[in-house]
């Protein structure tokens, strides 16, 4: 019960506390959520030789679970978290059931323990849990569990920005609520915050970590007119390019219109000439 107040309390002020850069001091500001945060580094590289345990329990590095094509959304969590990684694996799960791409196929998930205490059988009884409800053919593949030992654990959440606290008296942990971005090589593209992701927003993000590379035509047209906007942390319509795919689409129509209109025209020509004959 201890552990579920506990969780209640500092629920709130995670969720509230300025996300984008590094948190600031603050006289009235829990102690446990002094130097909580997140430091975006866009466009750098997370660490791919950094090594986990599946929830098999089998050792891998970062790079044997990138593949080429698909991006990939990082999940920094722990496991035994009374609440708010619960939360946020719940907004993971939620929409990529909503995504018409599939981890496995499309995109990779990669949810990883903070906590070098947890090992791959809670790993494995989250992968199991999750899994089963994502009705997704080859999810199981996809979606990776992962825990390790403090020294890699340190140099993936260093290379994100991550910051956390370790709650003192407690096996908790203070942190933020986000899921990360990656290219198929590692490269860091995009942070979402919250613990709902819109499934627009996560679209978006997935198409352009991949470069472009997934999802079909109309999806990259309609993608095409929308960019991210830090301010409300969404992707936001833009007006040039909307204009530049509605005036391609106008010449279109008017060339088929005219061709339509040539074709009739010489339809008349010839029958014009046969019957004249």
């Amino acid at each position: 019960m201890r552990r579920i107040a506990l969780s209640v309390l500092l629920l709130p002020a995670v969720l509230s506390f300025p996300l984008t850069a590094e948190a600031q001091l603050n006289q009235g500001q829990p102690e446990a959520l002094q130097g909580v945060g997140i430091e975006e580094h866009l466009g750098d590289y997370i660490p791919t030789d950094a090594i986990f345990a599946t929830s098999t329990g089998d050792s891998v590095t970062i790079a044997s679970l990138l593949e080429d094509g698909k991006p990939v959304i990082l999940n920094p969590l722990y496991y035994e978290c009374p609440m708010l990684c619960g939360l946020v694996v719940d907004g993971v799960l939620n929409v990529a059931g909503e995504l018409a791409w599939s981890p496995g196929n499309e995109y990779n998930i990669i949810s990883f323990s903070i906590d070098p205490d947890e090992d791959h059988t809670l790993a494995a009884e989250y992968k199991e849990k999750y899994v089963s409800k994502l009705n997704k053919k080859d999810a199981e593949k996809g979606w990776y569990f992962l825990t390790g030992r403090q020294s890699q654990i340190d140099k993936v959440i260093q290379s994100v920005g991550f910051k956390y606290n370790e709650v003192e008296g407690t096996s908790e942990y203070a942190h933020s609520a986000a899921i990360i971005m990656l290219s198929p090589d590692g490269k860091i593209t995009r942070y979402l915050y919250g613990i709902k992701y819109n499934e627009f927003d996560v679209r978006n993000a997935l198409y352009e970590s991949a470069d472009g590379q997934i999802g079909s035509t109309l999806e990259k047209i309609v993608m095409y007119c929308y960019q991210y906007d830090p301010d409300s942390n969404s992707y936001a319509p833009i007006a040039i390019n909307i204009m530049k795919v509605g005036g391609l689409a106008t010449l279109i129509i008017l060339g088929i219109f005219i061709g339509l209109l040539w074709l009739r025209e010489k339809g008349k020509k010839l029958t014009s000439n046969i019957d004249y004959q």
